[in-house]
């Protein structure tokens, strides 16, 4: 049996400063999901806070109300970098927060690879 897959962009080009949070995605009917985090752009210290730089993945009921799922997905510290984090039984929605450290800024593109 063929299994389905499917690979969203949830954020394109978006700057990250401070708290952040991408967009909601609708993801009931996958059994598996792996969030990938590529830097496009990276400034302002990010490199030396990178151990402390990251995402959390966040689920929700009904795309509403988020859970801290315990994913935790590191953020790139320099242009051309990628990083991910895998996740299984989330529910209905996924979406990524954090907070990129004072003084940083990161610009990136997320996608959300998902298989049922």
């Amino acid at each position: 049996m063929t299994r389905t897959s499917y690979t969203a962009v949830v954020e394109r080009n978006r700057l990250w400063t401070g708290p952040f949070e991408t967009e909601p995605y609708e993801a009931a009917w996958a059994h598996e999901a792996i969030f990938f985090v590529r830097a496009l752009e990276a400034s302002g210290g990010l490199a030396d806070a990178h151990a402390a730089a990251h995402a959390r993945v966040q689920i929700s009921p009904d795309g509403m109300h988020w859970c801290d799922e315990g994913t935790l997905v590191h953020l790139p510290a320099k242009a051309g970098e990628t990083t991910f984090g895998r996740v299984r039984h989330f529910g209905g929605w996924l979406r990524l927060a954090g907070q990129v450290p004072t003084g940083a800024q990161i610009k990136v593109i997320v996608y959300l690879v998902l298989k049922a």
